[in-house]
């Protein structure tokens, strides 16, 4: 009986792990939501002839950069919360950079 009590409590102690291995633990769906609103600021940035072409380059391969991050960090099927942290802070730099690119005086040709 102890130890049909024991296998229980076992069974249960591992149930939260493997019920959160499921939830897609790699899902950045506020990684994910920025960079499309990103990319929509440097779009309208372009369009409105605040970002010239070269402007615009630096900023998307910024963009590519971030999106390698977030894949490497999926890589292992889980984003810890360092990486998310990381992930943050590079979008908060990109953000930074886009607003400085776009109010600086030059303009598109």
């Amino acid at each position: 009986m102890y130890i049909k009590t024991l296998m229980i409590a076992a069974v249960l102690a591992a149930a939260p792990t493997a019920y959160a291995q499921t939830q897609a633990p790699a899902s950045t769906p506020g990684v994910d939501k920025r960079q499309e609103v990103q990319q929509k600021r440097i779009d309208k940035g372009v369009e409105s002839g605040q970002l010239n072409i070269k402007e615009a380059g630096r900023l998307e391969r910024h963009q590519t950069h971030i999106a390698n991050m977030e894949s490497k960090a999926k890589a292992d099927g889980t984003v810890t919360k360092n990486e998310r942290a990381r992930l943050h802070h590079a979008q908060d730099q990109e953000s930074r950079r886009i607003h400085h690119q776009k109010h600086d005086r030059q303009k598109a040709n």
